[in-house]
């Protein structure tokens, strides 16, 4: 298969990032023929893609242009109108993953548990989505990668959640998330396919390292920061779980999964609470691709080397794409047929 590796390229930026290097070198390990293809800020970059066309784009842009909330659903959208197959959701479904109130009010109508929410919206009436109960946990509601998350994203007072919601107005020009924040174990959970899936064995975050009293949650530091204490304070481990905890995850993942409309794969974020309830914190479609990434991890634990799985992911999306080929065929024949 010929494979072009899409990614967007900040200003200054020389080079791709080195997880696009990893996919191209497992692709091509994998037995295709693979080539990184990075755009700017420029819509003619990505129609360039027409010519020669690939069989298949594996989409790894994480932004387009100035705007960071809608650009990848823009670049989504025309690679949709260029008849171009590529990996990952769609415009429509990255809007699923980044409005996180709309994403839980799908989970709720699919009965998947969830923390009691609100959002804060600039000049706006505050939206609730249960009764909420000290203390929340307070973030962008349209940001990804932890970006507006640390430690200061914990709050145990009305006048401590206002004074985070307006930071999180200013800073980021967003509205903010406010949910209860659920004390337990923190679990992720990868899942491959589309029509039959397939969810990976359950990873969970070992927060041990980090001194006590320490906010146990992954903040950006904790993932980014490698100078810093809560960085190695954290790591993934692969559990040895009871079969019906396992079962019980795997479940609530594949559940979250299919209300969202992820396609290919993602990876979904949860917790356990003392009680033993599961909660889904976060879905994630197009997640990180890293070779030691959670998701890759789990793939491994799994029985699915890196090669294997990016493999899988392209097979996937190809598929996918010539189902829905298939399906646009039978329904402009069927309204030509309509108007004879």
């Amino acid at each position: 298969m010929d494979i072009a590796i899409l990614a967007y390229l900040e200003t200054g930026d020389q080079k791709p990032d080195v997880v696009m290097e990893q996919v191209e070198a497992a692709l091509v390990k994998a037995g295709h023929k693979a080539r990184i293809v990075t755009i700017r800020h420029d819509v003619a970059d990505v129609i360039a893609l027409k010519k020669p066309k690939p069989d298949l784009i594996f989409n790894l842009v994480e932004s387009f242009g100035d705007d960071i909330l809608g650009g990848t659903m823009g670049v989504a959208g025309l690679l949709d109108l260029l008849g171009l197959p590529y990996t990952g959701g769609g415009p429509g479904e990255i809007y699923l993953q980044e409005d996180k109130a709309l994403s839980k009010k799908l989970l709720a109508f699919e009965h998947i548990p969830y923390p009691d929410f609100a959002t804060f919206a600039p000049g706006a009436e505050f939206e609730t989505g249960g009764n909420l109960r000290m203390p929340l946990f307070v973030k962008p509601l349209r940001m990804d990668a932890s970006i507006g998350i640390d430690v200061g994203s914990f709050v145990r007072n009305t006048e401590q959640l206002m004074e985070r919601v307006l930071y999180v107005h200013k800073t980021f020009g967003d509205a903010a998330l406010a949910e209860e924040y659920i004390e337990g174990r923190e679990f992720y959970v990868g899942v491959l396919g589309n029509e039959e899936l397939t969810a990976l064995p359950p990873l969970e975050m070992d927060f041990s390292g980090m001194k006590a009293g320490s906010l146990k949650v992954m903040d950006s530091e904790a993932k980014f920061d490698e100078t810093s204490e809560r960085f190695h304070g954290t790591k993934a481990i692969v559990p040895d779980l009871e079969p019906e905890l396992r079962a019980r995850l795997q479940k609530v993942s594949l559940d979250a999964y299919r209300a969202l409309r992820v396609r290919d794969y993602g990876r979904i974020d949860l917790r356990l609470s003392e009680t033993g309830e599961i909660f889904v914190i976060e879905v994630n479609a197009n997640c990180y691709l890293e070779e030691n990434s959670e998701f890759a991890m789990a793939a491994r634990a799994h029985g699915i080397e890196y090669p294997e799985l990016l493999n899988r992911i392209a097979e996937l999306a190809l598929e996918r794409w010539k189902h829905r080929s298939r399906a646009q065929r039978k329904r402009k024949k069927a309204a030509r047929a309509a108007l004879v």
